[in-house]
């Protein structure tokens, strides 16, 4: 019978009908022998042009052994491995390269991956005699070029009971894109990028200057794609970023967010493939609730995104404010992040947006001269020359010419295995003597185990469209995204993993328990954030499994903590650890 129905995908990929099979199908929940598998997989390979790859870890080439099995060592793929280890251009276009290498692997289970040494890949001890397993990797991936490739992979998990992952780019701090025995969705090569000065979403008679940008194309791609036509995209602060996938799905904020916005605030049409199978447009003027979860609802939860579109500034001027000075010790880095925390809210009333790490500042403001800039920032410029530091404050043409200068060489590094928890910090701590004396005592506690990292990103001088999004409210009300920090090693052993996320859950809580009723960022949350559903949406919750239940009632598309998830006993999360 599975053999049967399964044919019918050739049939159907013909008809280009596969919504109506999707619904006429029963889902199967039945494990399927091998051999049905791979005649099952040979069928789809037909369907979607051959365009359905078998995944191998990229590191593969170092191992001697590979599943139990000995294998033929490539020195020269193995040297180019080793030497682009940390490189995100190389690891974003290997499909088993995550930018998190611990979601390559199963690691609720011992060895079982194909990591190298991310603090020295050359390191014999990583691959010699060890046996590199494909791990927490999708053994199958399609490259996604078309609707219907989409459309046939639901249908194909549908009838086989195969379940689905989607991956863009891999910049993915709770494994969403990743997944053991998952077939994959690989979304990459869906990258043009195109600009309409007038453009206007479908059934609406407003228009917007607008780029539209399938879900592969990367942000620097994009950014520079804009400057060339004298516009300004507010987004990510990384290359590799997939900014039409992951990164506005999940809310996007941007160092320019305070004056323009979070990405969410600034889409204005979405072209999805739902988990029903229909190819969806979602705006303001049609399927207005899917437009709304899809602004911040996160993840692959409400179905595959194939192009999105998003308003546009002109070409920016702007302020860079590069600060950096070497602490004397704790109390001295302690003492610069309390100045941090006592001039945040007015720097963010003036419209600076930027990531404070350690004793370094990266800001930027497109509203202010270079004259107010440098006034504005006197008292972190007095601290840092105080110290011998560097100070920079000028003034650049364009985001472009900013990012090109400061952002290539700051941004967030892949290759390390690290793991984030994160809170939005509220106005009112900023603006109460007693919550800035009660962050600025909680940054100096953490301080021995790791410097929090801070992103003045959140957007605070923006009107938003009242119930226009999905991402939590806390966002609407507060000046500072945190995050602290835990890294593993290729070696880390279960049980110090284990210590380390207990760890790091221990920290972050009490920046939880000194923000009641805020929340944190779905893009970079906590792996086991406590009431995710509170924290990343609040009261937009009930909404958004309302949406997800009309448009995917039997659960296709899952993903850890995300709207509608079936919690962590599925075995879709069979290697996250249980902690």
């Amino acid at each position: 019978m599975l053999g049967v129905q399964l044919s019918l995908l050739l049939v159907l990929a013909a008809a280009v009908d596969f919504s109506q099979a999707i619904s006429v199908f029963p889902r199967n929940t039945t494990v399927q022998s091998a051999q049905e598998l791979l005649s099952a997989y040979d069928l789809l390979n037909a369907t979607v042009g051959g365009r359905l790859r078998s995944a191998v870890p990229f590191e593969r080439p170092c191992f001697s052994t590979f599943e139990g099995r000995r294998v033929a060592v490539d020195r020269d793929a193995c040297s180019t491995a080793q030497a682009s280890y940390t490189d995100p251009t190389y690891r974003v276009k290997q499909f088993g390269g995550y930018m998190l290498p611990q979601w390559e692997t199963c690691q609720a289970q011992a060895s079982n991956g194909c990591l190298l040494d991310s603090d020295d890949p050359s390191n014999p001890l990583a691959f010699q005699g060890a046996n590199c397993r494909l791990g927490n990797i999708p053994p199958h991936y399609i490259e996604v070029k078309s609707v219907a490739d989409v459309q046939a992979a639901l249908l194909f998990s549908k009838i086989t009971g195969v379940r689905l992952s989607v991956k863009n780019k891999g910049h993915d701090y709770k494994g969403r894109s990743s997944g053991k025995d998952t077939l994959a969705l690989w979304t990459t090569g869906l990258n043009a990028i195109s600009h309409n000065a007038k453009f206007k979403p479908e059934g609406c008679s407003t228009t917007y200057d607008a780029i539209t940008v399938g879900p592969g194309a990367l942000t620097q791609d994009i950014y520079e794609f804009a400057d060339k036509v004298n516009r300004t995209v507010i987004g990510g602060y990384h290359q590799t970023i997939g900014f039409g996938g992951g990164y506005f799905l999940g809310g996007g904020h941007s160092i320019l967010s305070p004056v323009y916005g979070l990405a969410v605030d600034r889409v204005v049409q979405v072209k999805v493939v739902t988990p029903d199978g229909v190819y969806r447009t979602a705006n303001a003027c049609q399927n207005r609730d899917l437009f709304f979860a899809l602004r911040g609802g996160g993840g692959s939860a409400f179905g595959v995104v194939i192009e999105s579109s998003h308003r546009t500034e002109p070409r920016i001027t702007l302020q860079a404010a590069v600060l950096k000075f070497t602490p004397s010790g704790l109390d001295d880095l302690a003492e610069w992040y309390s100045l941090m925390v006592n001039q945040s809210y007015e720097w963010a009333k003036a419209g600076w947006g930027g990531h404070i790490v350690g004793p370094t500042l990266v800001h930027v403001n497109p509203l202010l001269s270079n004259a107010d800039a440098q006034k504005s920032m006197q008292p972190a410029v007095d601290f840092v020359q105080a110290r011998g530091g560097s100070v920079i404050i000028e003034e650049l043409p364009s985001w472009l010419a900013f990012f090109n200068k400061f952002v290539t060489m700051a941004q967030a590094a892949v290759g390390p295995e690290l793991s984030l928890g994160t809170r939005i910090i509220q106005t009112s701590i900023f603006t109460s003597e007693t919550g800035r004396a009660q962050l600025s005592a909680l940054i100096k506690e953490t301080l021995p185990a790791a410097s929090p990292y801070i992103v003045a990103g959140t957007p605070f001088n923006f009107k938003e469209e009242p119930g226009a999004t999905s991402v939590t409210p806390a966002w609407r009300d507060a000046v500072w995204h945190l995050s602290t920090k835990v890294q593993f090693q290729y070696n880390t052993t279960l049980e110090d993993r284990k210590a380390l996320y207990n760890e790091l859950e221990t920290r972050i809580q009490k920046f939880r328990d000194l923000t009641p009723g805020s929340g944190a960022y779905f893009n970079e949350g906590d792996v086991y954030e406590p009431d995710h559903e509170q924290s990343y949406w609040g009261p937009n919750y009930p909404r958004l499994l309302a949406v997800k239940r009309k448009y995917d009632p039997e659960g296709l598309l899952d993903c850890w903590q995300c709207v509608g998830w079936k919690g962590p006993s599925d075995p879709l999360y069979q290697c996250y650890i249980k902690l």
